[in-house]
């Protein structure tokens, strides 16, 4: 299992003014970096590239999804950014190495409303359609494309596992799978472990393993030994991420609503999370 830290953790958004992340992420002895691509055109990739390769230092790449990245939109134009944003970042992480490009592509982060049975069936429809072209690209590019189901309060459309499920089984592409963010699971499911084993190891391409309140591992209620097993037991071997926010700009803070500082410093978060998960998953 390798563990990660994600450059949200520092800084929103990400750009090659903030490349030293790379080392200090290093430093700390995680495996991985993970980069929020919240705006492509501010991040030199190839210097990215470059240092990650000199570091030895792995990268995996998530997505950033506003109201104009929103496959599911009642507007068209919306929907075809959200599409070339999606293949954007696909061909980003075939670029950098990174084995998956994961987050809630399906809709945008903070679209929560009661709408009726039939928009809800529209908004699906246009979701799926989209997912079955990106399945076809992610496999062009050797990428995997990972739904990620965020909790009630951040999106109306998938909130549980067994959601995520129904639109992954629909699509039926071996390039689109799920990607569990512990933090959301704990609002949302019953039994975060047996949700683990619904998954699967075929389903399951990454983890954002995050605490209860989204700080630091290891102080919250999370039931992180019932985790552990159940990765174990399905047999885990893709990342581990921590996925939390420092410095949120004012959208990603509406979005996930974060109004309060999460840790002492993002440092600190950081490596004391490290070291949980370290403990947490035997290593």
């Amino acid at each position: 299992m390798l563990f990660g830290a994600s450059t949200f953790i520092w800084v929103s958004p990400f750009s090659s003014a903030n490349v030293d992340l790379l080392t200090k992420v290093k430093n700390m002895a995680y495996d991985i970096i993970e980069i929020a691509v919240e705006d492509t055109s501010i991040i030199d990739w190839k210097l990215i590239k470059d240092i990650a390769r000199d570091l030895d230092l792995k990268i995996t790449i998530s997505g950033a999804f506003g109201t104009e990245r929103d496959i599911s939109s009642t507007e068209p134009a919306y929907r075809e950014l959200g599409k070339q944003y999606i293949i954007d970042c696909i061909k980003i992480a075939q670029d950098v190495g990174s084995p998956i490009f994961g987050g809630p592509v399906y809709s945008a982060v903070g679209k929560t409303r009661l709408v009726s049975e039939e928009q809800k069936k529209q908004e699906r429809e246009w979701c799926v359609n989209t997912l079955i072209e990106i399945g076809e690209i992610a496999a062009d590019h050797g990428v995997v494309v990972g739904l990620e189901p965020l909790n009630r309060f951040e999106t109306d459309m998938v909130n549980t596992v067994n959601q995520a499920l129904s639109i992954v089984h629909e699509v039926a592409s071996p390039n689109l799978k799920i990607v569990l963010d512990t933090f959301h699971s704990n609002i949302e499911e019953k039994d975060i472990p047996a949700s683990i084993r619904k998954i699967g190891k075929d389903l399951l391409c990454h983890v954002q393993g995050n605490e209860s309140d989204r700080g630091t591992p290891g102080t919250g209620h999370l039931e992180w030994e019932g985790i552990s097993k159940a990765l174990k037991e399905i047999g885990y071997k893709g990342a581990v991420v921590i996925e939390t926010f420092g410095q949120p700009s004012k959208e990603l803070a509406r979005a996930a609503c974060i109004w309060r500082p999460l840790a002492n410093s993002a440092d600190e978060l950081a490596s004391e999370g490290l070291a949980f998960y370290k403990q947490a998953f035997g290593q």
